[in-house]
């Protein structure tokens, strides 16, 4: 037991890296561009977040382990809003535009049901894949879009000498995303076979792994974000990074798994869906109120998801 639990730590860390990686660099190149920070969240961060998910959910579906994919998809999504959302804003009230509580929010909740609707009958398959990566495809046109206009109703004089430097640090930031892309593949199969691995051994379930350590060990990635974008008061990077991220989670990763191979729900009892879709659901009123998500508001998150630690440890 020894040994597989030092290789889950190896790949735990692999991940974590991994992803830094990819959401620091990403990050860059995107602000050289002029885009906002929500938006910023919202895509390439949120993206870069939600790697570990995708890399993790392949990785387990193709080694005929899909209720752990799924597991960390449902767990993934609660911990971002309950944990990280909840420590975030314990740390520093999260201010919110108007924008993510019209729409972002809303599809987020749109998604959380669409994903429960395609569960009904246990299991995502290929057209199920295929009509939620068409989703994610919209939602990703309606994100370049608005970052388009955002960019051209900016005007930006760049020096020659400075647009030379500009794109030096580029390649190298794009050098670093290839490099994160890699430690996250390798780190993603050390990560769930030794987390398979260890759940047979201890006699607990994939589907509860895949809730609890999966899950939130591919969340550190966005728990890292958030905190650093808390202490830094840059806030909207921190809730666009959730948001964006459960909407990645829901329609990219499970999308792009579902295609590869049929992911079975039918170790899931539903009242993990409903947590899930209650996570998305509560946050709505929070940040409708003064557009802003308070340190009570936090604290009450991070008791919620608290209490769904207990419940989750009543299935072991």
């Amino acid at each position: 037991m020894l040994l597989p639990s030092i290789f889950l730590i190896c790949g735990f860390i692999m991940l974590a890296a991994g992803a830094e990686l990819m959401v620091s660099s990403s990050s860059r190149i995107a602000i050289r561009l002029g885009v906002s920070p929500l938006i910023v969240g919202l895509t390439l961060v949120a993206f870069g977040t939600s790697a570990p998910e995708l890399a993790v959910s392949i990785q387990s579906t193709t080694s005929g382990s899909s209720a752990l994919a799924l597991g960390n998809i449902i767990g993934s999504n609660i911990a971002n809003i309950g944990l990280i959302l909840g420590i975030t804003a314990l740390i520093s009230p999260i201010r919110i535009e108007r924008q993510l509580v019209k729409k972002q929010i809303p599809l987020m909740i749109a998604a959380s049901l669409l994903m429960g609707f395609l569960l009904l009958d246990d299991r995502l398959d290929y057209s199920d894949g295929l009509f939620l990566t068409s989703g994610l495809l919209a939602f990703l046109i309606y994100s370049y879009r608005q970052a388009g206009s955002e960019f051209e109703s900016q005007e930006l004089t760049i020096h020659p000498a400075r647009a030379i430097e500009a794109a030096g640090q580029t390649s190298v930031n794009m050098l670093l995303i290839v490099v994160g892309i890699t430690l996250l593949v390798f780190g993603s199969r050390v990560f769930v076979d030794n987390a398979v691995t260890l759940a047979r051994l201890i006699g607990i379930s994939e589907a509860v792994i895949g809730l609890t350590l999966v899950a939130v060990g591919t969340s550190i990635p966005e728990l890292v974000t958030s905190l650093v974008a808390a202490f830094r008061h840059q806030t909207d990077i921190a809730i666009g990074n959730i948001i964006g991220s459960n909407l990645f989670n829901i329609l990219g990763v499970l999308g792009i798994t579902a295609i590869i191979g049929t992911i079975y729900g039918d170790q899931f009892a539903v009242a993990d869906f409903i947590i899930m879709i209650l996570f998305s659901f509560i946050l709505l009123p929070f940040a409708w109120t003064n557009l802003s998500l308070s340190r009570m508001e936090g604290l009450f998150l991070l008791a919620g998801y608290f209490v769904y630690l207990v419940f989750v440890g009543q299935q072991i």
